[in-house]
């Protein structure tokens, strides 16, 4: 269910904005996009700060949500349980419960920067005002930290990111992180619920994407997940609040990243992929959510295979039990994933991954039983391969 813009962020490859008549109440509207602390607005989904008010047209944000998923619902009926068993309900950028922290489009963010916060339309400063309010300290309800940075700087460049007496781990910066953090969790919260009740004993799961998050991970202060609303830092566990929620209401956690290795990605960075994937099965495991995974980056090479393999065993501490992924989607289907070395490794890899953690098959009869599809697969695949090209 993709309630978002495509285009602007990695691996999109089309355009496809929101639908003209939300487009046109956002013009008229310019707060009911996300917006930076420069007036930069982001129009690829409309800010949660206005998810129960209605201005779409008469309706909520929320609303729409829940009347497309019905209309969904009522018209696939019949393939729902069978051809259709999963429902991804799309929270933001991307189709990932995240603020658009760091948008690619014009250039405005490039890898590894740390974002910036997204909170400063005017539906999102009147709920900071109102919880500043609450908490006794309405002049912390202005405005977002201002020390914050811009999109492309490193922790160390800002004092509030800063490791030693930085912004995020005084009073101040727990109060605003817990806001914005809290915000993000109550839109899942909102959308789950009605999704929950639109689909109940129609046969599918409901999944939920999060974004995997992996450069300046090895920081104290995990800027990128930040502002991203992930409120995760080396004191705090950002990720079991979003699986308690999920869990909640039967929801898979579906993660990113998962083929990823921590050697591979910018050290200087403090990218650390894998841990970030441990960190996340950890949370699900404490929750009792069943994880789903998928590639970040398109990848066809043994080494990315093997990577997803030991990612989606569960193997934490050689002490996962029966416990493994639930499900794996595969990112992205294009011509090069048709050549005929990449296409021999995929399905080989397919193979391994459907044999599970259990298998007593060693790894060459699995290849040479992989042999017999590649070979009948090959019509299929040139005729695929042809159509992607065109």
């Amino acid at each position: 269910m993709s309630f978002h813009q495509c285009g602007g962020n990695v691996g999109d490859s089309c355009t496809i904005p929101l639908p003209r008549w939300v487009v046109e109440e956002m013009e008229k509207d310019p707060d009911l996009a996300y917006t930076d602390q420069w007036g930069r607005r982001n129009f690829e989904y409309v800010s949660l700060g206005c998810d129960t008010l209605p201005v779409l047209k008469g309706r909520t944000p929320v609303q729409c949500y829940s009347d497309f998923m019905r209309g969904f619902r009522d018209r696939f009926e019949n393939l729902l349980g069978d051809t259709i068993v999963e429902i991804q309900v799309g929270m933001g950028p991307a189709g990932e419960l995240r603020y658009p922290s760091y948008p690619e489009k014009d250039g405005v963010w490039k890898f590894p920067g740390i974002g910036a916060f997204q909170c400063y339309d005017k539906y999102m400063i009147s709920s900071l005002q109102s919880a500043a309010e609450a908490f006794g300290k309405p002049e912390w309800g202005h405005t977002g930290p201002t020390d914050a940075g811009q999109y492309n700087n490193w922790p160390e460049d800002t004092n509030f990111f800063k490791k030693e007496g930085g912004g995020w781990d005084s009073q101040y910066g727990e109060f605003f992180l817990t806001w914005y953090s809290e915000m993000l969790l109550n839109h899942g919260e909102r959308i789950l619920q009605s999704a929950k009740a639109i689909f109940e004993d129609k046969g599918v799961k409901i999944s939920v994407k999060i974004a995997g998050i992996h450069w300046h991970y090895g920081t104290r202060s995990h800027a990128p997940e930040l502002t991203a609303g992930y409120y995760n830092t080396r004191n705090r566990d950002g990720y079991l609040p979003i699986a308690q929620m999920l869990a909640r209401h039967g929801a898979v956690f579906n993660f990113t990243c998962v083929e990823m290795r921590d050697h591979e990605q910018p050290q200087d960075a403090q990218c650390a992929p894998e841990k970030l994937v441990r960190q996340v099965a950890l949370a699900t495991q404490e929750a009792q959510v069943p994880l789903a995974g998928e590639n970040a980056l398109p990848r066809y090479d043994d080494y990315a295979h093997e990577q997803i393999l030991q990612a989606s065993s569960l193997n934490i501490n050689d002490q996962s039990g029966d416990r493994e992924m639930c499900a794996f989607t595969y990112l992205r289907m294009n011509p090069d994933l048709f050549h005929p070395d990449n296409w021999r490794r995929f399905v080989a890899f397919v193979k391994k991954m459907k044999e599970g953690k259990d298998t007593n098959k060693c790894r060459e009869q699995v290849e040479r039983e992989a042999e017999h599809f590649v070979h009948i697969t090959q019509p299929l695949v040139q005729e695929a391969a042809v159509a992607l090209m065109h």
